[in-house]
């Protein structure tokens, strides 16, 4: 499935945020999966501020959550993540 440019302009600004990178790494580091207090406790940020980057990455598609009992846990997108850089790929300049 190919990504609409209005998909592909969402996730390049999500991911233009240093601070949504490191979140992305540090789930990527942990198999893919997160938990929020550990994402919290990697992060410089205050709580407030590490809820709004998780909700930019889940409204573009990188993160999807799930709900453990009384704790939140986030998942790599990791299909998306491959067809947003096989779009990348395919951009041809000449």
């Amino acid at each position: 499935m190919a990504l609409s440019t209005k998909q592909i302009e969402k996730i390049s600004k999500a991911l233009g945020d240093a601070h949504r990178l490191k979140i992305l790494q540090h789930i990527s580091k942990k198999g893919g999966s997160g938990q929020c207090s550990e994402i919290q406790e990697e992060s410089t940020l205050a709580q407030p501020s590490v809820s709004h980057h998780i909700k930019v990455l889940i409204e573009a598609g990188l993160i999807e959550p799930e709900k453990e009992g009384r704790n939140h846990k986030y998942n790599l997108n990791e299909k998306l993540l491959k067809e947003y850089t096989i779009s990348i790929n395919q951009l041809k300049f000449n």
